[in-house]
């Protein structure tokens, strides 16, 4: 029988070699990413050097700024038309706030940019905000008709139940001696809107306590995905998924997705009764989910499964925490401004009286209120930014240019705040928007614009005016001195600790 010698010594020598080489090759990869990241940062300088930029960190950027609102003001103001905001040493975006600038990308055809909308993906698939090319103009194509005014016309009605089933719960806090943060309220009114008119849904999401869930789910969604877009550790998938903020986020996507599987299951369910499905058929125009569900791609196919919810959870999300966010920031607007509220609530009383019932045709009767509106979302744009990544090299009016495959980003926040477009751009005056003004056609962006421009501004406007007309009719809105809402940067415009006013019951 054979036997072999156990050798510590060479055993040792082996894994010794085996750590050497792995260090090695570890040694070389640093190297390999420092001088790539080196001459990416320098490609970066000279060719952006035309556009300036504040000082920023070598590696984090503008990163350790914790005022984005603030710093945007600070470059529209110190910069004329564009600068950069590094987002790292070897990342940065040209961030655009002069009209004749946003006006050259929005007639583009640029697709999303990838590096940062793709964040999204994973909580509202690939639907209308996230697709690009030949399959968004498909399905921008298929959904146009559910915005149809003939669509629109009867969800006044709808809207205003909606309005009203929230203001009958501010109610039961009249002559309580504290503000009410309005904002769950509002997300919750919005959401039973979208609810009832895009998805034949029966019953009121606002009575439903179970409600909250998505609400909320959609809440930490919005920080998430923002927050993952400046972190310089998050662009991993893996190193996301493993961390306490891709563990939340795994968790809000599910609530997200069990709502909106839901509704589409609810509705195919009607669907299956031949009088419902009749019904359907005899309709002159389809809503947005029964669009979706009767739609017929050019190949011949049915959306898939994924499509579907994809279309479904893009617009829930973008069709109420856009429009809530609108509306309480424009409630904020009219209740530190007593004056303008006090003249809006004079002319919806001299069109709706008591407010009893609302139509179409009383929101085009609304001039001073449709201005205010539009001045409070001049201040508080519901979407603060887009992003483009440029798919062709493009010059700017001026003579500077950007080579293909630069990140550009359209700051609405800072086009609404530039003082050489808004003169007292801080100055909250609806006289702005008086029909015999004039302005840059891209010089008021809330629904941003182009080819791309929000499917659902009208469905939007039309809310927006019918909870604005309603609650002056039923309220006095005031502020709260003790918490006014600081503004925030995120997916969609929030206020860092909600927002507060007091309500006065008139009526």
């Amino acid at each position: 029988m054979g036997f072999s010698v156990f050798s510590p010594t060479g055993n040792l020598g082996g894994v010794s070699g085996f750590f050497q080489v792995v260090f090695l090759l570890s040694l070389l990869l640093v190297l390999f990413k420092a001088v790539r990241f080196y001459l990416r940062r320098q490609w970066l300088l000279k060719t952006l050097q035309q556009f300036p930029s504040t000082p920023s960190h070598w590696l984090w950027g503008h990163r350790l700024e914790n005022k984005e609102l603030q710093q945007i003001l600070t470059w529209v103001e110190k910069f004329p038309s564009a600068c950069l905001q590094w987002l790292s040493g070897s990342s940065v975006r040209v961030m655009l706030y002069d009209p004749d600038y946003v006006k050259v990308i929005l007639g583009r055809s640029d697709p999303k940019a990838s590096g940062i909308y793709r964040f999204l993906a994973p909580w509202i698939g690939y639907g209308l905000l996230l697709l690009n090319g030949k399959k968004w103009f498909q399905h921008r194509r298929m959904l146009t008709p559910a915005f149809h005014y003939d669509i629109l016309k009867p969800y006044v009605r709808i809207m205003a139940d909606s309005v009203n089933t929230m203001l009958d719960m501010w109610e039961k806090h009249d002559g309580q001696d504290h503000s009410l943060e309005i904002f769950h309220y509002i997300s919750s009114m919005t959401l039973d809107t979208v609810m009832k008119c895009a998805f034949s849904h029966q019953g009121s999401v606002q009575l439903d306590k179970n409600s909250r869930s998505y609400t909320k789910a959609v809440e930490d969604l919005n920080n998430l995905a923002f927050f993952r877009v400046r972190s310089a550790f998050y662009g991993s998938n893996i190193i996301y998924k493993m961390s306490p903020d891709g563990r939340l986020s795994h968790r809000a996507c599910q609530i997200a997705h069990e709502h909106t599987d839901g509704v589409i299951k609810m509705r195919k369910d009607q669907l299956k009764n031949e009088e419902e499905l009749e019904k359907v058929r005899k309709k002159r125009r389809l809503d947005f989910l029964d669009i979706l569900l009767f739609a017929k791609m050019e190949d011949g196919n049915s959306l898939s499964d994924e499509e579907l919810r994809a279309e479904v959870d893009t617009f829930m999300f973008e069709g109420h925490d856009t429009t809530a966010s609108g509306i309480a920031w424009i409630f904020y607007a009219l209740a530190t401004h007593p004056e303008h509220q006090q003249r809006c609530r004079e002319e919806v009383q001299s069109i709706l009286g008591d407010g009893s019932s609302v139509t179409w045709e009383h929101l085009d009767q609304m001039p001073y209120t449709t201005m205010c509106i539009k001045e409070a979302l001049r201040l508080y744009p519901p979407v603060p930014s887009v992003s483009r990544e440029l798919n062709t090299p493009v010059t700017f009016p001026d003579g500077r240019s950007l080579p293909k495959g630069i990140i550009v980003t359209i700051s609405i926040y800072g086009l609404h705040h530039n003082p050489s477009v808004w003169p007292n751009h801080e100055v909250f005056d609806p006289s702005r928007f008086a029909p015999d003004s004039s302005r840059h056609s891209h010089a008021f962006l809330p629904f941003s614009g182009g080819a791309r421009n929000c499917i659902g501004k009208q469905f939007a406007m039309n809310e927006m005016k019918v909870a604005v007309a309603l609650t002056l009719l039923r309220f006095e809105l005031l502020p709260d001195p003790t918490r006014i809402p600081v503004p925030v940067f995120r997916i969609v415009l929030k206020s860092k600790d909600g927002i507060y006013l007091r309500l006065k019951k008139l009526r």
